[in-house]
């Protein structure tokens, strides 16, 4: 076991105290004032330098609002540094919940009603405050920086883009990042390691139909908007099965469709919201050209307009040559036989906007067991005593890494 693991281990009490605090107060989405301040007071307890960093441009704000998501006037980013000068490596955790009634019995229940941290990410940042403490006090031996990256807004899938239009990963360069993400249904104390793609990439699609409403009785006279959403419903659903190929994993799931309010009068609008889920870049690219020539068509048949609302989010890549300048680090906090090989998740991260611009590594750390209540479950739990294990990873992967490099 390394001696950076039984350093995280004096501090286990303060990174279960830190997940603690922040699961009983989760906040939603970009703007989280009152968990920036808990990590920055924590940040200062430590003696660590950082600025808030990330900015929300109003198109953005729009967009979000258009698609239902809660009102947002900020972006509550956090990029500390401990070390200087080159190379430099990002460690990253992301610090924002779910719209959960929390179903536990724990003394740390969720205190806001209607919000959980069921993702985990109360963790991530406790986790990655437990690394912090040992790097500060290690700061003498980095051979480069270390960039701590808190970032808000992971599950609406754009947080890090925000906090990274704000040159997060610049002064210095970032050269390199590694990020973690428990898992409650996979074994407490194994790490999957994954070279290539490891989450899915999502594309959302809100199509917002303007037809010509009138009396039921009169279908001529009308643009029907209920008409045009339930024929592009059926044609995105047809287009993966001729256009995708069979072996590649993708899928498309239309999660709303509204419009109209009685029986008796074909409605003036129709709203259908969607999202695509792939892994394989070749055809995600060629549906992402597809799906908005197919509603283009399909609204303009039946003679109506429409807008369109989209989000993309891109698939995370683990840098295969990164993974195994780091696989010894791995393997000296979690021993050799923990670390085991579960494949690409079908899931979606924002981490992808930093795998895409450096070289990356993005774990799954086990925190349960195979049956356990899923992430996004309102009964998700975890092993509390495998958190320190993650805190250890990030050090270990900075120090080791940083040496590495200037060999």
């Amino acid at each position: 076991m390394s001696s950076i693991f039984k350093e995280i281990t004096q501090l286990e009490g303060q990174i279960i105290k830190d997940r603690r605090h922040l699961h009983q107060h989760p906040e939603l989405g970009f703007d989280l004032p009152n968990t920036r301040d808990y990590v920055q007071n924590r940040l200062d307890d430590l003696g660590i330098a950082y600025r808030q960093c990330g900015t929300l441009p109003e198109e953005i704000r729009q967009k979000f609002a258009r698609a239902g998501f809660p009102e947002q006037t900020d972006c509550t980013g956090i990029l500390a540094e401990i070390g200087s000068g080159s190379p430099c490596i990002l460690l990253r955790a992301d610090m924002d919940a779910l719209p959960i009634e929390e179903e536990t019995d724990s003394a740390f229940k969720s205190a806001a009603a209607g919000k959980m941290h069921a993702c985990g990410h109360d963790s991530h940042t406790a986790m990655l405050l437990g690394a912090a403490a040992v790097l500060k006090e290690r700061e003498s031996e980095l051979q480069g920086t270390v960039k701590l990256f808190f970032q808000p807004g992971e599950e609406w899938g754009y947080g890090s883009k925000l906090v990274i239009d704000d040159r997060a990963l610049e002064n210095p360069k970032v050269d390199a990042a590694f990020g973690i993400h428990i898992m409650p249904h996979q074994e407490a104390g194994t790490l999957s390691v994954t070279k290539g793609t490891i989450t899915q990439a999502m594309d959302t699609y809100i199509v917002d139909i303007q037809g010509n409403g009138g009396h039921s009785s009169q279908p001529h006279k009308t643009v029907d908007a209920n008409m045009i959403m339930t024929q592009l419903y059926t044609s995105l659903n047809l287009l993966l099965t001729r256009e995708a190929d069979p072996k590649q994993n993708v899928t498309f799931s239309v999660g709303s469709m509204s419009g109209g309010t009685v029986t008796n009068v074909i409605p003036d609008k129709a709203v259908l919201s969607g999202n695509m889920r792939s892994f394989d870049q070749t055809t995600r690219d060629h549906l992402c050209q597809r799906i908005p020539e197919m509603i283009d068509h399909t609204v303009k048949a039946w003679r109506g307009t429409y807008t369109i609302t989209d989000f993309h989010t891109p698939t995370t890549y683990n840098d295969p040559a990164f993974v195994d300048s780091i696989s010894g680090s791995l393997a000296d906090v979690m021993g050799e036989g923990n670390i085991v090989d579960l494949g690409a998740i079908n899931g979606s991260e924002d981490f992808p906007y930093i795998s895409q611009a450096v070289p990356s590594a993005f774990v799954i750390l086990g925190t349960g067991k195979e049956g356990n209540p899923p992430v996004h479950n309102p009964r998700m739990s975890q092993d509390e005593s495998i958190f320190k294990y993650g805190a250890a990873l990030h050090a270990q992967v900075a120090i080791d890494w940083l040496r590495s490099q200037n060999v």
